[in-house]
Parts: structure tokens; sequence; C-alpha cells
């Protein structure tokens, strides 16, 4: 299998092929587009590459401009790796690289694949890649929104001009109508899709969990091959990490926090309310706080408790047990 290193930029990518045969490295630098991913697939025939499907593509994910790269080369039959970045440097920390170059980043890349073996990236169906787009559509707007506002409440708190107040008025109502907008598109996107419309209703059945709660939900757990509940908490970092050595270092476990912090966020308050009106969760909340645990890690319990609860309702597609 040849292992392809790809350091992912905003308008080019920087490859470093390794051969399975011997320890030969070749460097190329395309445009990242799909012109430049074509360019690419090219130079690998020439690099005597039999076929795609023998190519193991590992890239980092860096926000969003990874995705068509790894769409593309998945589509065209390569096996395509999106690994955490933080477990790249680390490798090359072990093995002393210490400059931080395109070229030298997907050296490393490439001797992470060949090293480690990722598992496969398996790309979401459109259906969710729309949702997705959706939500962190409705973010974005909701986060502009909340600004607006608190920039008109320390307006409305000093004597301001009237076009400062006027134009701080018209922006938050066109926000506010673009929040509605955007929710309806994801209600209707839900809707028109049958694998996703009965969904919300078996995650809502769980106390505490709302509508948007819900829809966040959804774009995660169906974006992603999750095959078992533990498996969920770990990516959205809500694992404790534990940070003790001999007798002098002996930190308290703290969530690893590797996760998106939106879903994360949401999570925080879902658990909150779900101590106080989720049986279940408030038995685990109130046994770990008897225990002497801190209330910061007994609702960081919490929060994994209730994302394998959303796994399982999931999973079996069935409704959260009323007792």
């Amino acid at each position: 299998m040849y292992t392809l290193g790809v350091d992912v930029a905003k308008n080019k990518l920087d490859v470093c092929l390794l051969s399975p045969e011997h320890d030969q490295r070749r460097a190329k630098t395309v445009p990242n587009t799909p012109e430049g991913f074509t360019e690419l697939q090219d130079w690998l025939i020439r690099q005597k590459v039999p076929d795609l499907s023998q190519v193991h593509l590992i890239l980092e994910a860096t926000g969003v401009y990874h995705e068509a790269a790894a769409l593309w080369f998945v589509e065209a039959g390569a096996v395509v790796s999106v690994v955490n970045p933080a477990q790249v440097k680390a490798l090359g920390q072990g093995v002393a690289v210490r400059t931080k170059t395109d070229a030298r980043n997907r050296q490393v890349l490439a001797c992470y694949g060949a090293l480690v073996n990722p598992p496969p990236w398996q790309p979401p169906s459109p259906e969710i890649r729309e949702l997705q787009a959706l939500m962190a559509r409705l973010d974005a707007v909701e986060a502009d929104l909340r600004r607006e506002q608190n920039r008109l409440e320390k307006t409305e708190a000093v004597p301001a001009p009237a076009t400062v107040l006027s134009s701080l008025q018209q922006h938050i109502a066109f926000l506010q109508q673009e929040q509605t907008r955007v929710q309806t598109a994801i209600h209707e996107h839900i809707d028109r899709h049958p694998r996703l419309k009965q969904d919300p209703d078996l995650l809502c059945s769980i106390p505490a969990v709302g509508e948007k709660t819900a829809q966040r939900w959804l774009a995660v757990l169906h974006g992603h091959d999750f095959t078992s509940a533990d498996q969920v908490p770990a990516f959205l970092g809500l694992v404790p990490i534990e940070c003790q050595s001999g007798s002098s270092l002996h930190r308290r476990p703290r969530l690893s926090k590797a996760g998106a912090p939106q879903i994360r966020a949401a999570l925080y308050m879902a658990a909150v309310v779900a101590t106080r009106h989720n049986p279940h969760i408030q038995a685990l909340y109130q046994r770990l706080l008897a225990r002497g645990k801190a209330k910061m890690a007994a609702l960081g319990a919490a929060m994994r408790k209730l994302v394998q609860l959303a796994f399982g309702v999931l999973k079996h597609q069935q409704p959260y047990p009323a007792n």
C-alpha cells in the first residue's frame, strides 16, 4: 500500500509519497481544486502507482479545506484517513522534528500513516452534509445576533447617535429573520428524509433533550460511523484525562475537550437540566456527589451518559423508557 501524506492549505496540497517496497519519498505540490486533484492523480500514475485503490491518503482535519480533497479521492477509489492534528504533531515531536513547514509536515503525515495505519474515513451521506452545513450556518447567525444584541444594550446605556441605534436595530431584525429562515430550512430538510424524520422524536424522548439539541446530535451521530456508545463521548471530548506520576504529580482529571466546543456547550446545558429532570442521570449525578466528586466532574459524567443514551435510542430505534 502506498502512503500519501497530504498537508492541506487553503490554496494548495503538499504531498509526500512513500513506496511500500523501499524507503523512497517523492514530493509534489498541487492546487487545492478539482483540477489539482486530477493533476495529483496523473502524477501518481507517473510514479508507477498501479491504481488509486493502492493509495492511502493521510490528511489532517483542517476546518473545511480538507473536505473537498477527501471526498474526491474517496469517490475515485482511494483509501482516505482524516486524522487528528495533535496526534501527528506528537509523532513529529517524538522523532525530533523541530521545524514546522509544509514540506516537513507532509513527510510526518506520510510516516504517521505508514506507522499507525489509521482507520479509513467514511464520508457522511449528502443529506447529513447538508444538515451539518445548515447547523453551522444557524450557529453563525445566532452568534452574530448575540453580538449585535450586546452592542445594542451597551449603546442604549449611554447617549448614542440615532443613526447607530437605527443601524443596530435594523441589523438585529435582519438576523432574526435569517435565524427563522435557517431554522425553517432545517425542519424542512429533516422532514424530506425518512432516515432523519423520526430520529428527532426519539432523541427528544430523553428528558432534558430539546429540539435544537436533537438536531445537533443528528448531525454528529449520523455523520460518523460510531460502533459503540463509548466512542461518541471520546469523539466529543468528554472523556476524563488523568495526570498522575509518582508522588509529586497528581492533578484533578479534566475533560479532553477534543471535539467541537459548540456541541459540548449544548450538552452542558442539557446535562444541567438532566440532573434535575432525568431520573437515571439525576441518580448518577447524586451518587457521584455523595462519593466526593466535584460538581463539574459529576456534570461531565452526566454529559457522557446523556450522549450514550442518545446513541442507544438511535441504534435501537426505540424511545427512551419512561421508567
